[in-house]
């Protein structure tokens, strides 16, 4: 099978190593340093500049599947794109506009196409999908992290993936559902502490990660995505929010324009760059509650995953990376074979 991998960053660089054990794989990325990590690892790359939307045609026109994992900025625009040009996809982007818009698109030109098949969403997506299908659901909550060993001040956290994505998820308005209802607050509110035998002491608030579930999942009265964090930076996090810090608004830098926050991501991209030894972890919680049987019923199912340091291969990128690629080779051992456009949750039923 030949697969592309639109991507070369962290995670993106280990969904191409471990499809390159069954497949003929090529990693497309515009930067030269991700590429020649791939290199190294025999596989083959080429560089691109994925937001060069009119090329996709002529450079995926031979592969079998393509794997989004593109920053979320872009996300949407390229996974439009490859529908349009009839290819199969399994996306991580985890943009901000919602993927089941292009599901007629999808339908029409007769692909499979997959959306938020990472760690959460995705995984979480999976387990709530099979769960609906065996209880009468009334409650669903997913905490999940990924966090450095070693506490750095001032943000003790280092990046999987692009700061841009991170202040993104600090900065998109939180939707969750409580008894029935839709309710949006800002990011980073409603912050309690969780101990997790572990690693102790964590923080939690809520992000946006409910995502297609709102859709989907309509019945379920009450649901809720939380991301983890060491006490503490949430608040420093805020601080820089209401300093402007995150700003979209262009200000005059010696003569350039330039977004807050686009200058905050450059400072950011130095302070929580993961090192290749840095050791780190991946935490999920999901907790579900519904009617089994007759019976109020409790089911919680816990992640706990640590760096690698025989592969050198983060935490995060291996529950988000492997779980991709879990996906893709489904979908070429023809185990799912349905047209369309669907969120993890359909698969996990």
């Amino acid at each position: 099978m030949k697969i592309a991998v639109l991507g070369a960053g962290m995670i993106g660089r280990t969904i191409a190593i471990d499809l390159n054990k069954n497949h003929e794989v090529t990693s497309f990325d515009i930067d030269p340093r991700s590429l020649s990590r791939l290199e190294e690892n025999n596989i083959a790359v080429e560089r691109a500049n994925l937001q060069s939307y009119s090329k996709y045609s002529a450079w995926f026109q031979s592969y079998d599947i393509c794997v989004l994992a593109v920053p979320g900025f872009m996300g949407f625009d390229a996974l439009k794109t490859l529908i349009t040009c009839g290819k199969n996809v399994v996306d991580i982007s985890f943009f901000s506009e919602n993927a089941l818009e292009l599901s007629d698109l999808a339908s029409e030109k007769d692909v499979t196409v997959i959306v938020d098949f990472g760690l959460a969403p995705g995984m979480s997506n999976m387990i709530l999908g099979r769960a609906n299908e065996e209880m009468a659901i009334h409650s669903f909550e997913c905490l999940v992290g990924g966090l450095p060993k070693i506490r750095v001040k001032p943000f003790e956290y280092k990046a999987p993936f692009s700061p841009i994505d991170v202040i993104e998820e600090y900065t998109r308005p939180a939707r969750f559902v409580a008894n029935g209802e839709l309710i949006t607050q800002p990011a980073l509110s409603d912050r309690r502490l969780h101990e997790f035998g572990e690693i102790g002491t964590l923080e939690s608030f809520v992000t946006d990660g409910l995502r297609t579930l709102l859709h989907t999942m309509p019945h379920i009265k009450n649901m809720k995505e939380k991301t983890l964090r060491y006490p503490g930076h949430a608040q420093l996090i805020s601080n820089l929010q209401l300093a402007g810090f995150f700003s979209d608004d262009k200000v005059m830098i010696d003569g350039t324009a330039i977004s807050a926050k686009t200058f905050t991501s450059k400072i950011l991209f130095d302070q929580w760059r993961l090192g290749v030894n840095d050791e780190e972890f991946t935490i999920m919680q999901i907790n579900i509650g519904g009617i089994k049987d007759g019976k109020e019923k409790e089911v919680t199912y816990s992640l706990y995953d640590e760096f690698d340091p025989a592969t050198k291969t983060s935490s995060m990128s291996r529950t988000t990376g492997y779980t991709a690629s879990a996906l893709v080779n489904l979908l070429a051992e023809k185990v799912f074979t349905q047209k369309g456009l669907f969120p993890p949750e359909i698969i996990g039923k």
